[in-house]
C-alpha cells in the first residue's frame, strides 16, 4: 500500500457507496479498492491517464472507471453521502472569500475592440476638422 492509498478504515466507509456491477460471470481481474487508489493517486498528482504507475492496475481500465463513475453520477452522490454526516458534525466551514485580485476579466470582457486596443490618433488641430456652431451652421476660421 503506498502512502496516499486508502486505509482500510477509510474503505470500509467507501465500499458501501459505490456502484455494484450487474453482470455475472467472470471474476474482475483488478480489484476496485487498487483501481480507485489510482484514481486518487492520479487525481491527487495531476499527471496523465498513461503515466499512471502500474501498481494501480491499467491507465485504460482505471479511467474509463474513472469515466463511467463520472456520467452516471456516482462520484457525486460519494461527494454528497461523505459530505452530510461531516457538516451534520461541524466538521466543515462554510465561509467564502473572493478576492478582487484573483478575479480578473479578458480584454474582450471590458469593451475593448477586436482588431486591438491601439487607435491612430488624430492631431489636434487639423485642417479637415470643421468647427460647428450650436445651431450646427459652419463658421469660417
Amino acid at each position: 500500500m503506498a502512502r496516499g492509498d486508502l486505509t482500510d478504515a477509510q474503505w470500509t466507509v467507501l465500499e458501501p457507496l459505490l456502484t455494484k456491477g450487474k453482470k455475472p460471470g467472470r471474476p474482475p481481474t483488478w480489484a476496485r479498492r487498487q483501481l480507485v487508489d489510482g484514481i486518487r493517486f492520479r487525481v491527487r498528482t495531476g499527471i496523465p491517464w498513461r503515466d499512471l504507475p502500474a501498481e494501480y492496475g491499467p491507465w485504460g481500465r482505471v479511467y474509463d472507471l474513472f469515466r463511467r463513475w463520472q456520467r452516471n453520477g456516482t462520484w457525486r452522490r460519494i461527494f454528497t453521502a461523505l459530505q452530510a454526516p461531516a457538516d451534520a458534525k461541524k466538521l466543515i466551514t462554510w465561509d467564502i472569500n473572493v478576492g478582487g485580485t484573483v478575479c480578473r476579466a479578458h480584454q474582450h470582457a471590458a469593451g475593448a475592440r477586436e482588431k486591438g486596443s491601439c487607435r491612430r490618433s488624430r492631431p489636434a488641430a487639423s485642417l479637415s476638422s470643421r468647427t460647428t456652431t450650436g445651431s450646427g451652421a459652419r463658421t469660417e476660421a
